[in-house]
């Protein structure tokens, strides 16, 4: 499982985060909410190695990712809020691309069959990415973490920019994965699609992990007058 272990990260005397600490079990889906500086994206950065805690633990299968990152790394795959792929390679390019680097081996109707699964269409396959919106291009990389065989998957805001149909695919997308076992992070803006996508909500302000909510004990209704009430006060 996901563990955070009362992390601290300072950055220049300013705490990022403040003593967070939180669970996310196998299969779960568990969504970081806030405004801006709320400490989402710290949290991700730690789990996927790009940052260390100045104190406490991001803890994967009970490995500190900042202690021994390389022992858990072939099980993580991570998706920023923009996903840099190369424009002038085409879907099946920049997939086997990136499975080249992780050392794994793939016939082009192996790679299709990610993206296929990963909810992208086929006539997109042969196009550059240039050319592609951010929704498609993230499920190109959604493909990337199927061939990588990722048990835990990392999402930074990516629903942001998404027009609606978008969303809603993405939304279906993430519930498919969470029913084949991965455990799926991400931060999000938006409230009332984390109610529907995710199994728990953290709330997180100023640094500070406020409540984690599971959402099956809550109405939508409910769950946003809680959030409401946090951020106002």
């Amino acid at each position: 499982m996901l563990e955070a272990i009362s992390i601290v990260k300072d950055y220049k005397g300013q705490k990022a985060l403040n003593y967070v600490s939180f669970k996310v079990n196998l299969g779960e889906v568990f969504c970081l909410v806030g405004a801006n500086g709320a400490g989402k994206s710290t949290l991700i950065k730690l789990f996927t190695g790009q940052l260390t805690p100045t104190t406490g633990s991001a803890n994967i299968d009970g490995y500190s990712v900042a202690g021994d990152f390389n022992a858990v790394k072939h099980k993580v795959a991570y998706i920023p809020e923009n996903l840099m792929l190369y424009g002038h390679l085409n879907a099946i390019e920049n997939l086997d691309l990136f499975c080249s680097v992780s050392n794994l081996k793939y016939t082009t109707n192996e790679l299709s069959l990610f993206l296929r699964q990963a909810g992208l269409n086929e006539v997109h396959y042969s196009k550059r990415l240039e050319n592609y919106s951010k929704g498609m291009r993230q499920k190109v990389g959604i493909a990337y973490a199927l061939a990588k065989k990722a048990e835990y998957l990392f999402l930074d805001e990516p629903t942001s920019g998404l027009d609606p149909k978008s969303i809603i695919e993405f939304s279906e997308i993430i519930k498919q994965l969470s029913k084949t076992g991965i455990t799926i992070l991400m931060t999000s803006h938006d409230l009332h699609r984390s109610i529907n996508d995710a199994d728990k909500i953290g709330i997180m302000k100023d640094g500070n992990l406020l409540e984690v909510i599971e959402t099956d004990d809550y109405t939508h209704s409910e769950l946003e007058e809680k959030y409401m009430n946090y951020m106002i006060n």
